[in-house]
C-alpha cells in the first residue's frame, strides 16, 4: 500500500451536497492533503432514475465552493458497469461466487419460515453447492458471493476499533442482479480497488457493508483499504439530524450567508477535535488531522455555534471579499434586502466606508446585507418598531434643531461631533439621549456602525434630508 494515502469521497447523485456528506469530504480530504495523498472523487450514478445532471453538478459546485478540490477527473461509476460484471463472473470462475436461479416466490417463502421461526431473513444457499444444469429453464440468474458459514468477519477500523461480525449473519448476498447490472457492493470494491482507494472515510451506516465488501477483497486476493467509519451528525438535542437541525444542502449555507472557511472549521469540529482548539485555518487542519483523533460518539450540530464561528470569520476577512460574496449571495437570499441592482461607484464606496463597523456586528453575509440596507433606502425610511419608539415629540424637536446645526458644519468626524455635542449639552441631555434618535432617523433601526461614520458615508445631502424627514414628521 503507498506510503501517500489516496481517499475518495462517493456521493450519490439523487440530491445536494448536504451537511454530513460535506463532513465526510472534508475529513477525506483533511487526511489526503495532510500527508501529501490524493482524494478522488466518484459518483455512484448506477441508480439510474434517481441520478440527474443537477444533482452531479450541485455536488461539485458544493465541493468547489467549500475549498475542497479533487485529484483527477471525477468518476462515474455507471460508466464502469462492464468492468464490474467481469470481476463477478471472475469469481464464479475461481469458484468464490455462484449462478443462483431461486424465483421471488421462493426467496418470498424463505423471508417468512425465517420469520417464523423468529430468525433474521437470510437466503437459505440453495444453489449454493448445485450444479447448474438443474437450472430451470428462462431464469436468469442473479451471481452470490460465497460468504464463509462460520467463524467471523473482522473489522479493524481507526475509529470504531476492533468489530466483529458472525459470518453466518451475513449470507451469500448478491453482487450481480439478473439483469447483469452490479449492486452496490461489488461496484464499490472495484472501483476502490481500480482508483488504488488506501483508507475508506465514510459514515458508520456502512460498517455492516465494510464487512460484505471486506469477504469480496478476500475472494478476489486484494488488499483491502484501511477503514474509518465516523458516526454520523444529530442534532442539538441528540435525535437524528433533520431539515430543522440543519440537514441541509451546502448551497443552501452559501444563501444563508454563511463563509466556506467558517463552515469548513465548524465541521472538523464535528467529530473531531485538536486539544481545546475551536478556531484553526484549513493549513493547521491538514496538519493536525489524523482519523484516531476521532470521537465515537455522534456529533451534534448546532446553529448557534456555527453563527458565533461564522462571525469570527466575517470580522476577520477582507472587505472588498465581503462586499463581492454579499452581492454575490443577494439572488439567493430568502428575503433579500432593496439593493440596488446593480451598484455605482459612489454606492460601492459607500459600502466599503463602512464595511469595519457593518461586519463587527453581522454573524453571516445575510445579517450584513440587511444592516448595510439603509445606506440605499428610498426616503422616507420605513422605521422599526425600536427605532420609532424613540422619535417622540422632543426628540423630533431636536432633530430640527440638529439638522440646522450640522447644516453649516464641515463634513468630517470632529466637527460633526462637536455639533452633536454641543446640542446634546445645551438641551441638558446626555449625549444617548440626541445620537439614538439620531441613528433612528438615519438607519431607521437602533443598530448600526458609529453614527458619525454613518452622516460621512451618507453624505452631507442624504444626512441632512434624512434628518429632515424625521423632524418635519412632528
Amino acid at each position: 500500500m503507498s506510503s501517500h494515502p489516496i481517499t475518495r469521497f462517493a456521493p450519490s447523485p439523487t440530491g445536494f451536497l448536504h451537511i454530513g456528506g460535506a463532513r465526510t469530504a472534508l475529513f477525506n480530504w483533511l487526511y489526503a492533503r495532510g500527508r501529501g495523498g490524493k482524494m478522488l472523487l466518484r459518483i455512484e450514478d448506477t441508480d439510474r432514475q434517481r441520478s440527474t445532471d443537477a444533482a452531479i453538478a450541485a455536488i461539485l459546485d458544493g465541493l468547489s465552493w467549500l475549498g475542497l478540490d479533487w485529484d483527477g477527473e471525477p468518476i462515474s461509476q455507471f460508466a464502469r458497469m462492464d468492468r464490474h460484471a467481469e470481476v463477478a463472473w471472475q469469481l464464479v470462475e475461481s469458484g468464490h461466487a455462484y449462478r443462483c436461479y431461486a424465483s421471488q416466490e421462493e426467496l418470498a417463502e424463505m423471508r417468512e419460515t425465517a420469520r417464523a421461526e423468529g430468525r433474521p431473513p437470510r437466503y437459505d444457499g440453495r444453489w449454493r453447492d448445485r450444479d447448474p444444469s438443474e437450472a430451470p429453464e428462462g431464469i436468469k440468474p442473479v451471481i452470490r458471493i460465497k460468504a464463509p458459514q462460520d467463524g467471523e468477519t473482522v473489522i479493524e477500523d481507526h475509529v470504531q476499533g476492533r468489530v466483529t461480525f458472525p459470518n453466518r449473519d451475513l449470507d451469500d448476498f448478491i453482487i450481480l442482479r439478473s439483469d447483469g447490472t452490479p449492486t452496490y457492493m461489488l461496484a464499490v470494491v472495484v472501483d476502490d480497488h481500480d482508483m488504488g482507494v488506501t483508507h475508506v472515510i465514510r459514515g458508520d451506516d456502512h460498517l455492516t457493508n465494510a464487512a460484505r465488501q471486506g469477504i469480496i477483497y478476500e475472494a478476489l486476493g486484494w488488499q483491502v483499504p484501511q477503514w474509518a467509519h465516523i458516526p454520523l451528525i444529530h442534532g442539538p438535542d441528540g435525535a437524528k439530524l433533520s431539515k430543522r437541525h440543519g440537514a441541509l444542502g451546502v448551497e443552501a449555507y452559501r444563501a444563508m450567508g454563511y463563509l466556506p472557511e467558517a463552515l469548513r472549521n465548524y465541521l472538523a469540529r464535528l467529530g473531531w477535535g485538536h486539544g481545546d482548539e475551536e478556531i484553526f485555518s484549513s493549513e493547521q487542519a491538514t496538519e493536525w488531522f489524523d482519523l484516531d483523533a476521532i470521537g465515537k460518539g455522534a456529533a451534534r450540530f448546532d446553529f448557534v455555534k456555527l453563527q458565533n464561528l461564522n462571525g469570527h470569520y466575517i470580522r476577520q476577512a477582507d472587505d472588498e471579499r465581503l462586499v463581492a460574496d454579499m452581492l454575490k449571495i443577494l439572488p439567493e437570499m430568502e428575503t433579500p434586502p432593496a439593493f440596488p441592482a446593480e451598484l455605482s461607484a459612489a454606492q460601492r464606496s459607500q459600502l466599503m466606508q463602512l464595511m469595519p463597523g457593518l461586519k463587527e456586528r453581522a454573524k453571516t453575509l445575510v445579517e450584513l446585507a440587511n444592516n448595510a440596507a439603509f445606506l440605499f433606502a428610498a426616503r422616507p425610511l420605513t422605521l422599526d418598531t425600536k427605532a420609532a419608539g424613540l422619535l417622540d415629540d422632543d426628540a423630533r424637536r431636536r432633530l430640527g434643531l440638529l439638522r440646522d446645526a450640522l447644516s453649516h458644519c464641515a463634513w468630517e468626524t470632529d466637527p460633526l461631533e462637536e455639533a452633536v455635542r454641543n446640542l446634546a449639552e445645551s438641551e441638558g441631555v446626555k449625549l444617548g439621549k440626541l445620537a439614538q434618535p439620531l441613528r433612528a432617523a438615519l438607519t431607521g433601526s437602533t443598530s448600526s456602525p458609529g453614527i458619525f461614520d454613518v452622516m460621512l458615508a451618507l453624505g452631507r445631502d442624504e444626512t441632512l434630508a434624512r434628518i429632515g424627514d424625521q423632524a418635519s414628521a412632528a
